[in-house]
């Protein structure tokens, strides 16, 4: 595995660059600006003369409080949090190099509130992108996924007000049905559909399954209209890459155009912190102008978000290192495997991916009162559910499935 930037620093090591990027960012005690209109954190409200504080890099960013509006990867930036900036410019490029396997200085993106946000920035890119490129009329424009896809491409249809095209799984499989992909994209072609912006899955929330964006590509182009691939790797992005490398689904295949990940999922990083990875030439398509009084105005669907939020994706990563990333997910991989030979001798029908983390068991085989109990998701609150889900997380220890077992047994 020979990376680029990613790799092992320790506690003193991680320390000390935090530090020196918060040097970097503005010091409320050594400069007041006059039109900044944020400050650190309420001293009056959080105690910034705490004693950890000093062992805590993450917490004294928190306690600064450095604004990440904008898009660091590219052109100027608001010059007052440069510092904390340039940790966040070091992750987007660290994971498009070292993760999604593309060439180094071809991408852009930030992290984002989430992997809903990623998805509509995507989205939000790729309508701007066929209007300005090609004319389109929004009428023109579909978004294309799959029935498994997240519910966050559904909201991004309904605020860009563009079309959206599902497209059929198979029941056991969760795999792309190839003749309802051919009908459906036929169906809108014949309606005047002529641009499509597809969301490819990699790791469905319900399912963990990993969509072929070739698949769509393949399809597409027989149909010979205009299309971009957007990979939302919510789920999947901070597993499947180091779980099967030889995969097909990053900026290595030309079909790829850009990527959500989840930083707040398998990384654990704090809730609200989303990633989001693009080719370059793209993010200018969801520039604002009307923002003229940000530096380097702001090509982001959020604006202002907590820089903190960065420096713990930052953390994380450099935590562990590749290695010792990899050695935690062939854990809970060992774990996954572990429940699922037990399903198979019991007879229960479910659905893995195999080099994912997520079990979902067919519902007629779980009463209803062991899921709450062991909090299995079910794939809808609406009905009756068909599926319940296990995610192999580190909390999730063998001693935990066993019991889940036992009282599935009796």
């Amino acid at each position: 595995m020979e990376l680029k930037y990613w790799k092992k620093l320790s506690h003193k090591e991680q320390d000390k660059k935090i530090t020196d990027a918060l040097k970097r960012n503005i010091n409320y005690q050594d400069f007041i600006p006059l039109g900044v209109p944020v400050s650190k954190l309420d001293p009056h409200v959080f105690y910034e003369q705490a004693s950890f504080l000093t062992e805590a890099p993450l917490l004294r960013t928190y306690i600064m409080n450095p604004n990440h509006i904008g898009c660091h990867t590219m052109g100027e930036s608001e010059p007052f949090f440069a510092g904390t900036q340039a940790l966040e410019h070091e992750i987007v490029e660290l994971l498009c190099v070292d993760i999604f396997k593309a060439e180094e200085n071809t991408c852009d993106g930030y992290i984002a509130t989430g992997g809903t946000e990623a998805n509509i920035q995507a989205a939000w890119i790729y309508r701007n992108y066929f209007m300005d490129q090609y004319n389109a009329n929004i009428t023109e424009i579909a978004l294309l996924s799959s029935a498994d896809t997240h519910y966050s491409v559904a909201k991004a249809a309904n605020l860009l007000n563009l079309q959206s095209v599902i497209v059929d799984v198979d029941d056991d499989t969760r795999m792309i049905n190839e003749r309802s992909l051919d009908k459906k994209t036929k169906e809108a072609i014949d309606s005047g559909i002529k641009f499509f912006i597809v969301f490819s899955n990699m790791a469905t929330t319900m399912f963990g399954s990993v969509d072929n964006p070739d698949l769509y590509a393949e399809y597409l182009s027989k149909h010979d209209v205009t299309f971009k691939i957007h990979v939302d790797g919510a789920f999947g992005g901070f597993i499947y890459p180091l779980s099967n490398p030889d995969n097909n689904v990053n900026f290595s295949n030309p079909n790829v155009s850009s990527i959500t990940l989840d930083a707040h999922k398998m990384l654990q990083a704090p809730y609200g912190t989303g990633i989001f990875i693009a080719r370059k030439g793209l993010m200018q398509y969801a520039c604002t102008k009307e923002a003229a009084y940000v530096n380097g105005t702001d090509n982001t669907l959020c604006g202002s978000r907590s820089g903190a939020n960065a420096v713990a994706v930052w953390m994380i990563l450099f935590t562990y290192g590749p290695y010792g990333w990899f050695e935690k997910i062939n854990k809970l991989l060992y774990r996954t495997t572990w429940l699922c030979k037990q399903l198979d001798y019991h007879n229960f029908g479910y659905y893995r991916h195999p080099y994912l983390n997520i079990v979902t068991i067919r519902a007629k085989h779980i009463p209803a009162e062991i899921a709450s109990k062991y909090g299995l998701v079910p794939d809808t609150h609406t009905g009756e559910s068909k599926w319940y889900k296990i995610v192999v997380m580190d909390h999730v220890e063998i001693q935990l499935l066993k019991l889940f077992l036992k009282e599935l047994e009796q």
